[in-house]
């Protein structure tokens, strides 16, 4: 219920916007990683941020940078919270195994368009 609730404030605030263009605040902590990954070569496959309602609140997944590596969850202010995919066997550091089912994806924060 609570996640529904933290969603349903998202959508208020981002259509009480006085612009056409509804304006979402990325944290300041996910921006940094952004600019960090900016500054290293292209991924394969390119790097990514998806926001999520996850557990009530807002969590960020970014991709990993190659084969095998963790698909890692954030919360707004960088914590840790798992990995909810990737790794040898895909299925992440099984610390949040109801990721897949609870999660409710809200947007594609940012994804690398580099050539």
């Amino acid at each position: 219920m609570k996640h529904y609730l933290l969603t349903a404030a998202i959508v208020v605030n981002m259509t009480q916007q006085k612009c056409d263009k509804a304006v979402v605040v990325t944290p300041s902590c996910i921006q940094a990683r952004i600019e960090e990954i900016k500054k290293q070569p292209r991924w394969n496959p390119p790097a990514q941020v998806e926001e999520y309602v996850y557990n009530g609140k807002r969590a960020f997944l970014f991709s990993s940078n190659c084969c095998d590596q963790y698909n890692e969850l954030v919360d707004e202010n960088c914590n840790y919270l798992c990995a909810p995919s990737g790794g040898f066997t895909g299925r992440g550091d099984r610390k949040c195994p109801n990721f897949k089912d609870s999660a409710q994806f809200i947007r594609l924060v940012w994804k690398d368009e580099r050539k």
